[in-house]
């Protein structure tokens, strides 16, 4: 339960816990956008998630876990994973593991090994777990308003990161020391377009909610929403991201499902012809900007769509192979975090090239791989309490349901962008998925908000 006093506590007065909210999400926003383990961001974001969590341990008040023990279980479990991998075993055990002979050194004695085949690339792993951790850490503190302005904070993030993007756009040549990002991509805080293009629809999602979440301001909200959605909406298209493009419709369709029935409650009083027709017309705009952007040649991602030649793509020519080494290493998998090293043990001579395949592109096989039965295991109880969850909050009719709902199409987006990229795997988008599902867990009556800020 909530601690009445920090329910009561003024908004003028800030807090540690909402502070360090503020401080984490400068940390993600600055560098938390790679996934590789060698990037100078997963030292700093990291190294800002132990101090904060730290310090939520020394000095915040007992956190309330009213609704979140699923979300717990699942973080222990992922946690989990990693630990038992690393568990040192005989000899005899591990070279009886699927695809481990190739470990053995001839002449040498065979030491006690852990099941993974990658050591550090695992430990690596296990040490990214501490942002998700952080995140709910700050998200479970006493002052409630950490929660209430989440939305609120995300969307200036992601407004930001627009910006540093169109910098980009416009050749302004910004790349960030920490990320391995590439030199002339649109990829803003992130070290992958396709990430940057996702982060964008998920602001499609939170803008129309964070427009209806303040009643009195909802005047200045909610075109300030609209700017900031087709805003979005044309820069996905600037990204060049493919699958970006994809994410930024269906997020248009969930963010209208989303706010469809509370619009109609406002223009209730309106002729009947009022929604649809502006419906159309939001739709005639966005198709409008969207053609005078590929007419003008800015819009990168229908470019590279139409572009596109099958023979030449990696990721369906290495399929095959990713394939034969998922039946090769199961049930147990070969290790987590340590795709590119195993890959290029089965890497075939045709797909040699100067540059590397980082991950499976599909991270669903991408665990599968790496953490077999056992990351599929929990990998289904997510998707399963997210899926028995979503049922409940939409059927809700609870206004307070409407955060919930948003943390539920979150989590589908990212599981959609999942089928074709790794975006769970940079520190951003762990941090998302614990927010989203925290809001989903929590779906209740949200108070009156009238003098919240952004």
């Amino acid at each position: 339960m909530v601690h009445s006093r920090s329910a009561q506590r003024p908004l003028s007065k800030p807090s540690l816990s909402l502070m360090l909210a503020i401080v984490m999400i400068v940390l993600l926003w600055v560098a938390g956008g790679a996934s590789r383990a060698d990037a100078m961001g997963q030292v700093v974001v990291r190294a800002g998630s132990w101090v904060i969590l730290a310090t939520l341990i020394f000095a915040s008040p007992r956190p309330a876990l009213d609704g979140l023990r699923p979300v717990l279980l699942l973080i222990l479990a992922a946690i989990a994973l990693p630990m038992l991998q690393l568990v040192p075993l005989p000899p005899a055990l591990w070279q009886a593991l699927p695809g481990r002979q190739i470990l053995l050194i001839p002449g040498e004695a065979v030491p006690w090994r852990p099941l993974t085949m990658t050591p550090g690339a695992t430990r690596n792993a296990l040490f990214s777990l501490v942002v998700p951790v952080t995140m709910f850490a700050l998200l479970v503190s006493a002052d409630p308003r950490v929660n209430r302005w989440m939305p609120g904070m995300l969307l200036t993030m992601i407004g930001a990161a627009v910006i540093l993007g169109l910098l980009q756009f416009s050749g302004a040549g910004f790349n960030s020391p920490f990320l391995n990002d590439t030199p002339g991509i649109v990829s803003s805080i992130f070290a992958n377009r396709n990430h940057f293009a996702l982060f964008l629809a998920i602001g499609c999602l939170i803008a129309p909610v964070w427009a209806f979440l303040n009643r009195d301001a909802l005047r200045w909200r909610g075109p300030l929403a609209a700017g900031l959605v087709l805003l979005f909406e044309l820069t996905i298209l600037a990204t060049g991201s493919r699958s970006g493009m994809l994410l930024g419709g269906l997020a248009l369709a969930l963010a209208l499902v989303l706010v469809g029935r509370r619009l109609r409650r406002r223009l209730r009083g309106g002729p009947s012809w009022l929604l649809p027709a502006l419906a159309v017309l939001a739709i005639i705009i966005v198709a409008g900007f969207v053609m005078l952007s590929f007419a003008a040649d800015r819009a990168d991602a229908i470019n590279r769509l139409i572009a596109l030649e099958s023979d030449q793509d990696m990721r369906s020519r290495a399929m095959p192979t990713l394939l034969s080494m998922i039946g090769l290493y199961f049930p147990f998998g070969s290790g987590l975090g340590g795709f590119d090293p195993v890959f290029r043990i089965h890497e075939p001579f045709a797909l040699l090239k100067l540059t590397y395949f980082n991950q499976a592109h599909n991270d669903f096989l991408g665990i599968l791989l790496d953490a077999g039965i056992f990351g599929v295991a929990v990998l289904a109880a997510a998707i399963m309490w997210w899926l028995v969850s979503t049922i409940r909050v939409w059927r809700s009719d609870n206004d307070g349901a409407l955060l919930g709902r948003l943390g539920s199409a979150i989590i589908f987006l990212i599981l959609a962008a999942s089928v074709t990229d790794y975006p769970a795997r940079t520190p951003t988008f762990m941090a998302a998925i614990v927010i989203a599902a925290v809001w989903l867990a929590r779906a209740r009556p949200i108070r009156s908000q009238a003098a919240l800020p952004l």
